[in-house]
């Protein structure tokens, strides 16, 4: 994209500089003039001079013409002479050179490292971090448009589509008949002048151009327009002139909205007077790409004033009549960027725009935020092939048909910027959850407290979670429909999992049930508490030593301590109701001593059993306490020993 809708603020170098001895070079710059520029800065590198200032100016001419392959050549050269001792957003750059040659692998790469060394404020760094979504995820979107390359388009710049009754206005650089010999320096085109041409039945290409409008062309830049929702208004960009170009203190020309009227005689013939000044237009700074929502309420536009987050942001502005707008409001950081956000275009279903700030295929990216009651959801990548590794841009839509047009400087095309019309088959709505429940693989009981691992096709970690009380879980990572993820679920004393899975399409829950088993058939979980379960151990009345078939249980413990060496457990011993409290805690703790002697006695290390209480009567696990008639077959639930596993 190499013309005058880049917006005058692009023409800098956020590190700008000054070398008396590149001064013709910087002046090029300055003036945007990037094709002299570049031949200057090249010619001073190929003297000897790599310095960091003039490897970074070289870059930026390219960058800014947009240019990727000589853009890449210079900041490569800069990485790799000053590696990461370049200001931040070289990174940036730097990675989106390499999208704009192909080189996604590592475009992906320098843009983590962009993000790690962002600025806090910067949004692009959470962006570009690619945690929440990757280059990957944006590759691999499914394909929903057609594209197909107008007619009308020519080896120069055509760009910046806007529907017109049943027509489609348009900017070029193609020369008019009044004005052959003008070029823009910029990029050696002429300057821009709005079109138009006839939309064909099936919406898919426009014939039989002409000049759209002799009161509204100069001999500088017209482009980018929209209209009212009576069509009898136009606003449109033009730079900042009054009979001449009228720059700032610095020199440069910004750009401006306008608006006018239409007039239209008996006989059907066109033209637009009354030609204004929007009154939030400035000498300072630039304004332009205007969109008119659909109950013509509303304009939205680009700009790089004063509270502007980034190097352009989208604002928006109440059309209040006769001229007369409210303050302009930035639409935040939820759409802008500390890159550039261009091109709006607002229907009742979306805002549709241009970005290299959120994260995308290279250069600027279409991307779609859907309205939700006066408020814009986090925007999403169209993805390709309506974007591409380059710069893609102005796109318009008829919701109803699906049909519309979008611009891109991509290298299948006719010559710089092109026209394309698209044919777009909307994807099945995605918006799905992954669910499930943790139970054990023999009882069904449910698992609390399980470690949950979310995998992705590739192998990459995207969400670990834990099971709840009840076994069941919820990963608040969004997934993609019909897609290929897989589970990994962990617990002390149980076997790993991994259970792969394919997303369910459309709304709703993916349920994936999880069943975990435990590493010995010994082990079981009771109530979130790992035990090992043994027979009964039995003691003789009133007695705390260890009998013989009490030992034989015993050394089922003693062969699974073994077994898992770091295995740590504690011992718990309780009686049932009969007899006083304090006998049957002192009773029931005897026998827990005893437990653990017995089990130390097996050459089991001491420390290995944290501890050995009894509780007697305390903890009973059923209704049998004092005063309450039960069988023997009752009380004898409550005359356990425990083995509790603190830890494997």
């Amino acid at each position: 994209m190499k013309n005058i809708i880049t917006l005058s603020l692009l023409a800098f170098s956020l590190f700008g500089y000054s070398q008396k001895q590149y001064k013709r070079a910087d002046n090029f710059f300055e003036k945007m003039w990037y094709i002299e520029a570049a031949k200057e800065y090249e010619a001073a590198i190929e003297q000897g001079d790599n310095s960091k200032e003039v490897l970074q100016k070289a870059g930026d001419a390219y960058y800014f013409n947009t240019n990727m392959e000589g853009a890449y050549k210079w900041y490569d050269i800069l990485i790799s002479e000053y590696g990461e001792d370049v200001e931040v957003e070289y990174l940036f750059r730097y990675a989106h050179s390499l999208q704009g040659i192909g080189d996604n692998k590592s475009a992906k790469k320098w843009m983590k490292k962009f993000s790690q060394k962002a600025n806090q404020n910067d949004p692009r760094g959470q962006k570009y971090s690619q945690e929440r979504i990757s280059i990957e995820d944006v590759l691999e979107l499914p394909e929903q448009f057609t594209l197909k390359n107008l007619k009308i388009n020519t080896s120069l710049s055509d760009f910046g589509p806007m529907y017109f009754k049943d027509r489609l206005v348009y900017s070029s650089a193609v020369d008019s008949s009044t004005y052959h010999t003008r070029k823009y320096r910029w990029n050696e085109q002429p300057y821009l002048n709005m079109l138009i041409g006839e939309i064909n039945g099936t919406q898919t290409d426009v014939t039989f151009t002409e000049e759209f409008s002799k009161e509204l062309n100069t001999i500088y830049h017209e482009a980018t327009l929209a209209f009212s929702p009576d069509q009898n208004t136009i606003y449109f960009t033009r730079n900042n002139y009054d009979g001449k170009l009228v720059r700032d203190d610095e020199g440069i020309n910004h750009l401006k909205l306008y608006t006018a009227q239409l007039r239209e005689d008996t006989y059907g013939n066109v033209s637009w007077a009354n030609v204004q000044e929007l009154p939030f237009n400035s000498n300072e700074y630039s304004v332009g790409h205007p969109t008119v929502s659909k109950d013509g309420k509303k304009l939205y536009f680009v700009s790089d004033m004063p509270g502007s987050i980034g190097a352009t942001d989208i604002f928006v502005v109440d059309i209040l009549g006769e001229n007369k707008y409210s303050q302009p409001k930035n639409l935040g950081p939820n759409i802008n960027t500390y890159g550039r956000e261009m091109f709006p275009y607002i229907t009742d279903k979306a805002l549709y725009f241009a970005s290299d700030g959120h994260l995308g295929l290279g250069g600027l990216d279409v991307f779609e935020s859907k309205t939700n009651e006066g408020n814009f959801t986090i925007p999403v990548n169209l993805g390709a092939p309506l974007n591409s590794n380059l710069d893609d841009f102005g796109y318009i839509v008829n919701e109803e048909t699906n049909k519309g047009y979008v611009c891109s400087n991509r290298k299948t095309g006719k010559g710089d910027d092109d026209i394309y019309s698209f044919v777009r088959t909307p994807i099945e709505i995605c918006d799905q959850k992954i669910t499930g429940q943790v139970t054990n693989t023999a009882t069904g009981q449910s698992i609390a407290q399980a470690k949950l691992t979310l995998i992705s096709g590739r192998g990459e970690v995207l969400e670990e979670t834990m099971s709840n009380e009840q076994g069941e879980y919820t990963f608040k990572y969004k997934p993609k429909c019909g897609s290929p993820y897989e589970i990994k679920a962990e617990k002390l004393g149980h076997n790993t999992t991994t259970t792969p899975f394919e997303t369910q399409k459309g709304e709703g829950e993916t349920n994936v049930p999880i069943a975990l088993e435990t590493v010995n058939k010994l082990i079981v979980e009771q109530g979130g508490v790992l035990k090992i379960k043994i027979g009964i151990i039995y003691f003789d009345l009133d007695k705390s030593f260890i009998r013989n078939d009490a030992a034989s249980e015993l050394n089922k413990i003693v062969l699974l301590m073994n077994e898992y060496p770091n295995m740590v457990i504690k011992v718990e011993s309780h009686t049932d109701s009969r007899s006083s409290k304090e006998y049957n805690r002192d009773l029931s703790d005897r026998r827990a001593k005893s437990t653990r002697e017995y089990i130390v006695s097996q050459n089991i290390e001491a420390d290995r059993i944290e501890s050995a209480i009894g509780y007697g009567e305390s903890r009973l696990i059923n209704e049998c306490a004092d005063g309450v008639s039960c069988s023997e077959a009752r009380h004898q639930l409550n005359r356990r020993s425990e083995f509790i596993i603190i830890k494997m």
